[in-house]
C-alpha cells in the first residue's frame, strides 16, 4: 500500500474518531458513535498491517485473534452493573500497551548510539511513565470497584512524601536517559517505578471518587498513546491519543465541578477516610418512618408526577428492568414519570444512563440534574432507588459537612419522598443523610429489585 493511500485512510480513521466522540455525547446517538469508532479502528488496523516492509508473520494474527476472543466474550458476558470495572480494565490495558511499546522501542534503538534522539527519547519516557501509571492505577480502581480490596481510602503516615520521593526518582531516571545514558536498566526503573507509583496514587482515593479517577486515568492513557505516536511517527496515534486525552481531561474537570471539588482534593484529599456512623442509624434527630410496598404503590398510583432517582443500589440489584415496568404501569394510569440523573451517580460517568437505556427507558425521560431540579417542587413523589450521597441535603444546608457545596438532586423539595434501601447504612461517602428523617420521607427497606416488583404488583392491583 502506497504512503499517500495510507495517509488518506488514516485521515478517514481520524475523522471517524472525531465523529464517534461527537455522537457519544448524547444517549440517543451513542450506539452510532460506537459503531463509527469501531469502523475507524478497523480501518487503522488493516492499513497498519499492510504497511510496506512490515513482516506480519504468525504472531500478530494469533495475538489479534486471542485479543478479539477475549474482547468479544468479555463484552457479551459482562453484566451492566460491572461495566465500570470493565471500563477501568480496558483503559488500563491501553496504558500498559503504550508502556510495552515504549520498552520495545527503547530496546530496539538504544544499543546503537545516535539513534535515540532527544525528541524520541522524551516520547519513549513519557509513554512508559504515563502508560505504566495508567495501567497500575486502573488495576487498583478495578479492584476497588470489584470489591477485591476495600473501597475506603488506604493511607499511611508520610504517604505524600513517599509518593513525591518515588516520582522524583522516576523522573531522575528518565532525565538520565534523555541526557544520553541509554542503559536498559534505566527504562526498567522508569516502568517499575511508575507501576508502583500508580498503585500508591490510587490507593488513597475512596470508592465514591472512582468515576473521577477512571475519567482521569482514561485521559492518562490517551496521553500515553499520543506519546507513543511520536516515538513511532504515527499521526493516527498522535491525533487519536490527543482526542482521548483532551476529552478525558474535560470530563474529569466537569465531574469535579459536579461534586464541587477540585481535582487536587479528589486525588490527594483521601475523602471518606473518617466515617460518620457508617452502618449505624442516622445521628440526625428525627424518626425514620418505614412503610410497606402496598402503601407506596397507593401513593404512586394516585400521584400526578413521579420522579425516579436511580443510584448504585439499583445497579447492584439489577432493578432497571423492574423500574421500567413500574413506570409503564404508572403511565397507564396517567402518571407522568421522569428520571433524575446526577452526573456522578453510580461508579462511572453515564452509569445510570447506560443501565436505563438497557431497559429501554425513553431518552427524553432521562433528565440531567440542572434540568430536573426546578421540577421537584411540583413533584408528588420522588422515588429514590439506591441513591444516597447525591440526594443528601447536607451538601446544600450544612457548611460543616464534607460534601457541602456539592450540587445534589433536590428531592427533599418534593411533596413526598420514598427512599428504597437495604438498611440505614451510609453511602460511599461515609456520612449520614438527614433526608432519611425528613417528615416527608418514607423508607422502603429491602432488595431494590424485589421491592420494585412488589410495587409493580401493587400498582396493577389498584
Amino acid at each position: 500500500m502506497s504512503q499517500p493511500t495510507s495517509n488518506l485512510l488514516y485521515l478517514i480513521t481520524i475523522v471517524c474518531f472525531i465523529l464517534a466522540l461527537r455522537f457519544l455525547s448524547s444517549p440517543t446517538t451513542a450506539r452510532r458513535g460506537n459503531w463509527i469508532g469501531a469502523a475507524g479502528m478497523t480501518v487503522a488496523i488493516v492499513v497498519t498491517l499492510f504497511q510496506p516492509g512490515l513482516h506480519i508473520g504468525w504472531r500478530i494474527p494469533v495475538g489479534g485473534a486471542i485479543g478479539a476472543v477475549f474482547g468479544a466474550v468479555g463484552a457479551r458476558r459482562v453484566k451492566m452493573t460491572a461495566m465500570p470495572q470493565m471500563v477501568a480494565l480496558f483503559n488500563g490495558v491501553g496504558g500498559g500497551a503504550a508502556a510495552l511499546v515504549s520498552l520495545a522501542e527503547f530496546h530496539n534503538l538504544a544499543p546503537e548510539p545516535g539513534r535515540l534522539h532527544g525528541d524520541v527519547s522524551i516520547a519513549i519516557i513519557a509513554a512508559a511513565l504515563i502508560g505504566s501509571v495508567s495501567f497500575a492505577g486502573s488495576m487498583v480502581a478495578f479492584a476497588k470497584l470489584q470489591e477485591l480490596i476495600g473501597g475506603r481510602p488506604i493511607t499511611y503516615p508520610g504517604q505524600q512524601f513517599v509518593n513525591l520521593t518515588l516520582f522524583g526518582a522516576i523522573l531522575a531516571a528518565g532525565i538520565a536517559i534523555v541526557a544520553g545514558a541509554e542503559q536498559q536498566w534505566l527504562i526498567v526503573v522508569v516502568i517499575v517505578g511508575a507501576l508502583v507509583f500508580g498503585v500508591l496514587f490510587v490507593l488513597p482515593i475512596g470508592g465514591a471518587d472512582m468515576p473521577v479517577v477512571i475519567s482521569l486515568l482514561n485521559a492518562f492513557t490517551g496521553l500515553a498513546t499520543s506519546a507513543t505516536g511520536f516515538e513511532l511517527h504515527s499521526y493516527v496515534l498522535i491525533v487519536s491519543g490527543a482526542l482521548v486525552g483532551a476529552s478525558g481531561t474535560l470530563l474529569t474537570l466537569l465531574m469535579g465541578r459536579a461534586m464541587n471539588r477540585s481535582i487536587g482534593n479528589v486525588l490527594f484529599g483521601a475523602f471518606g477516610t473518617v466515617q460518620a456512623g457508617a452502618g449505624t442509624p442516622t445521628s440526625y434527630e428525627g424518626t425514620v418512618r418505614s412503610v410497606s410496598a402496598e402503601d407506596v404503590a397507593i401513593m404512586l398510583s394516585y400521584a400526578h408526577k413521579v420522579v425516579v432517582v436511580p443510584g448504585y443500589g439499583m445497579a447492584v440489584a439489577q432493578a432497571q428492568h423492574a423500574v421500567r415496568e413500574l413506570a409503564g404501569e404508572l403511565e397507564k394510569k396517567g402518571v407522568e414519570v421522569e428520571y433524575a440523573i446526577h452526573p456522578v451517580a453510580g461508579r462511572m460517568p453515564g452509569h445510570m444512563n447506560v443501565l436505563l437505556a438497557e431497559a429501554n427507558v425513553p431518552y427524553p425521560a432521562l433528565k440531567e440534574m440542572d434540568e430536573i431540579n426546578p421540577e421537584f417542587p411540583q413533584t408528588d413523589v420522588a422515588l429514590v432507588i439506591g441513591a444516597n450521597d447525591v440526594v443528601n441535603p447536607a451538601a446544600r444546608n450544612e457548611p460543616g459537612s464534607p460534601i457541602y457545596g456539592m450540587p445534589i438532586l433536590n428531592v427533599d423539595q418534593s411533596h413526598q419522598i420514598v427512599v428504597m434501601k437495604r438498611s440505614m447504612a451510609t453511602g460511599f461517602a461515609g456520612i449520614d443523610n438527614p433526608l432519611f428523617v425528613d417528615p416527608k420521607t418514607s423508607m422502603l427497606f429491602g432488595d431494590a429489585k424485589d421491592s420494585v416488583l412488589k410495587l409493580v404488583a401493587g400498582v396493577k392491583a389498584l
